[in-house]
């Protein structure tokens, strides 16, 4: 699981301003928020309420990378690791709901989501080039199971079953973060806007009368798109293992840790989610890219709302069934129009 992840290239289609009132624009603005870059692009007739807009969505992120950053001493996140272990943490109504989402999509992929990842990730340092030796990691690896988790509904309040459990939202958070800003955005009545954080991105409407065009980055060529996708009112969001990573001995050492092994999970490059919202393709691309091409595969099929990217170890691509039926269906529009 990561705390960033960088997964594609947004490719914007331009409209003339002919079509639009003449004081109508798209705004936007870049920024460092929750460890990756946050951007912000909107629709608006007003400038100067389209920058008002901007800005709630931009104090958003700052108000929960406030409370959900492990880096941030004194944030309910880390507040919590340093004291549920002792005795049970009261938290805010927000954090425990986030907490109870993270257990369920715990339960939904058999533990492949796990937030308690941290308890080995957080021996990793990917600009050092840091990692825990193996022994550290076999000694660690009982930490890493989200059932240590004890939720109390009552008290709104959580303790750690087992000394050394850390946890780390970094799976769903900027999801989360992603949908509250989409909200503040549709609260001001803004009808066409993305919201991106990192790898986890949300469309609200369509780019003025034409889709969104999404483009997935080829894991090993930056240069490169490995598919493009046209959408729009969607979310879409990316984990894949060339963005916090290093190499050594021929080994990549990547941010999504495997929940059974305490290492980077090493069977796929990339995958890619599209759903009806960023928190719930957040949590589901790190966990197929923990379950790998087939078991991912096979449980995305079973839902009815999301679709999924997968690129393997070999640079394959395979789609859900969903997605492959779509891309046939627009094939054959295509092929009627130029008849």
């Amino acid at each position: 699981m990561c705390p960033e992840r960088i997964g594609f290239f947004l490719l914007l289609l331009l409209v003339g301003n002919l079509l639009h009132p003449v004081n109508a624009a798209w705004i936007s603005i870049d920024e460092a928020i929750m460890g990756t870059k946050i951007n912000v692009q909107i629709w608006h007739s007003d400038d100067t309420q389209g920058q008002a807009a901007i800005n709630a969505v931009m104090e958003e992120f700052h108000r929960l990378d406030r409370k959900l950053s492990p880096y941030i001493e004194s944030s309910e996140l880390s507040l919590l690791n340093r004291m549920a272990a002792n005795k049970p943490v009261s938290i805010s109504d927000e954090f425990y709901q986030l907490l109870e989402l993270s257990m369920d999509y715990s339960e939904l992929t058999n533990g492949a989501f796990d937030i308690t990842f941290a308890s080995i990730g957080h021996q990793y340092d990917y600009r050092k080039g840091i990692k825990p030796s193996n022994k550290r990691i076999d000694q660690s690896l009982s930490l890493i199971q989200y059932k240590h988790i004890q939720l109390i509904p009552e008290k709104h309040a959580v303790f750690f079953k087992r000394p050394g459990v850390k946890i780390d939202l970094g799976g769903i958070a900027k999801g989360y973060a992603v949908d509250r800003g989409i909200k503040l955005l549709q609260q001001r009545d803004v009808k066409h806007a993305l919201i991106s954080a990192g790898g986890d991105s949300r469309l609200l409407g369509d780019h003025m009368g034409r889709p969104w065009h999404i483009g997935i980055q080829a894991p090993r060529d930056r240069k490169s798109m490995a598919a493009v996708l046209p959408l729009a009112d969607s979310a879409v969001s990316t984990s894949g293992d060339y963005e916090r990573y290093f190499e050594r001995d021929g080994v990549r050492y990547h941010h999504i840790i495997s929940p059974k092994t305490g290492r980077s999970a090493d069977t796929l490059q990339s995958v890619t989610i599209i759903g009806p919202n960023a928190t719930r393709t957040d949590a589901l691309s790190t966990s197929i890219f923990i379950l790998g091409a087939s078991a991912g595969m096979a449980l995305i099929n079973r839902l009815n709302d999301v679709e999924a990217v997968i690129i393997d170890n070999q640079g394959n691509i395979s789609t859900s069934d969903g997605l492959a039926d779509l891309a046939n269906q627009q094939t054959s529009e295509a092929a009627i129009e130029h008849e």
